[in-house]
Parts: structure tokens; C-alpha cells; sequence
């Protein structure tokens, strides 16, 4: 699995193979993350549900608040 283009332990997920899982194990705030999963938005509602695989390639944008 790559995340952002980077190779990720897809073993760390394999109790809970969903996007929240994999948004809590990296450290962030699912509310302020937009996640691709292969080429497709995933919309924030189905986190909890979409399934990820050793074979995907996820990108995660951050949102950063600021002044």
C-alpha cells in the first residue's frame, strides 16, 4: 500500500483494513483530511466503511487552519 507516495505497513491496518483506521494510525483529525483511494475521492461519510488493501495507492490531503 503507498500512502501519499510513500510505502505503508499495510500490517498495522490488518485488524481494522478502513480508511479511519489508517487516518488514526498516521495521527490525524479525520474531520480535517480529504482522502483519494485509487484515483477516487472518498466522501468523509464513508471512512468508517471503505475497506483499503495492501495493493492501494491512498493520498491524503491535510487541512491546516491558520491566520
Amino acid at each position: 500500500m503507498t500512502v501519499n507516495g510513500q510505502n505503508f505497513d499495510f500490517a498495522l491496518l490488518q485488524k481494522e483494513p478502513v480508511l479511519t483506521s489508517l487516518v488514526q494510525q498516521l495521527g490525524l483529525n479525520p474531520e480535517r483530511v480529504a482522502i483519494e483511494l485509487n484515483g477516487e475521492l472518498i466522501n468523509r461519510s464513508q471512512y468508517a466503511t471503505t475497506t483499503v488493501s495492501d495493493r492501494d495507492a491512498i493520498e491524503i490531503i491535510h487541512y491546516v487552519g491558520g491566520g
